[in-house]
């Protein structure tokens, strides 16, 4: 095979990022925007020693799962990437991502448990953040196509609520009418960076945080007449003056309203800032914390941990089913939110800790505090495995892993099995349940429940 040659190709697989697989004289041919199932006219585009990369010219056979996108820029973006195929289809390829990482990552023979999937597959998202561009003179605001920074030109996601597309085009409109710049990341010039959107259910509070390379933001008084009848409860700025891919800057300012949200998960209410972590589908999130708190076990003697615990929406959504928790985050204005989340629901029992994990973890043994249960939700790239020596040596009763990462997930589960902690199983499966937090993306969130083994167990 050489590059522009063109074949019959039968999908027969899909990669973890959303690529169809088939396979041309021993050949793995990767083609995007296809699904197990197709056959496809494929043109190749890039071909290497060990797998070449095609474009789809034509469908000539469609698989059972195909079906007609309904987003005009789903080809480009960088967002979706499962659109042309049925949500069935979706969830059987996710629960198939997460299988496969346990079993060739993390050597481990695993039963899962049956993905959760989400009631709405669309207008899901409670946060959006679009960088800002400049396309034939006028302002684009959008997402960035695939492996680039080129901006696709898209305020109307099908992921995001409406109220965030007509925000959006208030803000194009804004950028445009007052003549602001916007910021070009090969210079490191101009002002506007992105335009950061939050919102609490049913978007009875949103937060517009622009995001800037500068210190304030000219005719911010127009921009709030704007936002304000649209909905939004507050206008801030972000200060971000790095070139950087890192999109937030460490300083807020409040222009107008206020900059925080406040939603309820499981009915306890959350104090959100603009720089605090807090997961992007409130009713999906309520059905993952639900599993934790199952795979938990909790009791009222539990001392429960919550490791990297953001403004505290899983340990406080728990707090008052244990005896203490105490709860671990680097970023201080999260842990600022987390106290007075805890003041919000009357919570007595929780102390917050603003340090790195492993820092954290190591304090609070040398104070001797041994928590019965530990939570873990760390991003993407896992645990370190310094900090999973540490929690073994804690030694709780479980450990309960939440993952964004199948593959960082299953590397360290595989690390905890050396260290005396096993994959719980009950009722012929392991506890191990993924959850459809992100649907038409290739991401997929998973709970694990890891038990610690008996002495005697061990070494086998």
């Amino acid at each position: 095979m050489k590059k522009n040659d063109e074949f019959e190709l039968e999908i027969t697989g899909m990669t973890a990022e959303g690529n169809g697989v088939g396979h041309k004289d021993t050949m793995a041919v990767f083609v995007s925007n296809t699904a197990v199932g197709d056959t496809v006219l494929a043109h190749a585009i890039k071909v290497k020693k060990n797998y070449a990369v095609a474009k789809a010219m034509s469908i000539i056979s469609p698989s059972p799962d195909r079906t007609e996108s309904d987003c005009p820029v789903f080809n480009r973006c960088g967002g979706c990437v499962y659109r042309h195929i049925t949500y069935d289809a979706e969830l059987k390829i996710k629960q198939q991502k997460v299988a496969d990482a346990f079993r060739r990552i993390g050597s481990l023979d695993v039963t899962l448990r049956e993905i959760v999937g989400s009631d709405r597959t669309d207008y899901y998202r409670n946060k959006a953040q679009l960088p800002a561009g400049i396309e034939n003179g006028k302002a684009k605001l959008g997402f960035y196509s695939f492996h680039s920074h080129n901006i696709i030109d898209c305020t109307a996601c099908r992921l995001q609520p409406q109220k965030f597309s007509e925000i959006a085009e208030a803000m194009r409109n804004f950028i445009d009418e007052n003549s602001i710049s916007v910021y070009d990341e090969k210079t490191d010039s101009g002002l506007i960076r992105h335009l950061y959107i939050r919102a609490s259910k049913n978007c009875e509070e949103i937060s517009v945080c622009i995001v800037i390379n500068g210190n304030s933001l000219p005719c911010a008084d127009k921009l709030w007449q704007l936002v304000e009848p649209l909905g939004a409860t507050g206008l801030s700025i972000n200060i971000n003056k790095e070139n950087t891919n890192v999109v937030l800057g460490e300083k807020t300012k409040t222009l107008f309203g206020k900059a925080e949200i406040t939603d309820t998960l499981l009915g306890t209410q959350f104090e959100i800032s603009p720089l605090s972590f807090y997961q992007v589908n409130r009713d999906q999130t309520e059905k993952l914390y639900s599993i934790v708190a199952e795979y938990a076990r909790l009791t009222p003697d539990t001392v429960l941990l919550d490791m990297y615990c953001g403004v505290g929406t899983i340990g406080l959504t728990m707090a008052k089913r244990v005896k203490k928790l105490i709860g671990v985050e680097i970023v201080a204005p999260a842990i600022k939110n987390a106290k007075r989340n805890a003041e919000l629901n009357s919570i007595t029992n929780a102390r917050f800790i603003c340090a790195d994990a492993a820092q954290a973890a190591h304090q609070l043994k040398s104070e001797g505090i041994k928590p019965n249960v530990i939570i873990l939700d760390p991003p993407r790239k896992g645990c370190d495995e310094e900090l999973i020596k540490t929690v073994a040596e804690m030694s709780p009763e479980r450990v309960v892993y939440v993952s964004c990462d199948p593959a960082t997930l299953a590397r360290d589960c595989a690390v905890f099995n050396t260290l005396g902690y096993t994959i719980e199983e009950a009722d012929g499966t392991n506890l191990i349940t993924p959850v459809d937090m992100f649907p038409r993306t290739a991401h997929v969130e998973t709970v694990v429940s890891l038990v610690q083994r008996k002495p005697d167990d061990i070494s086998t």
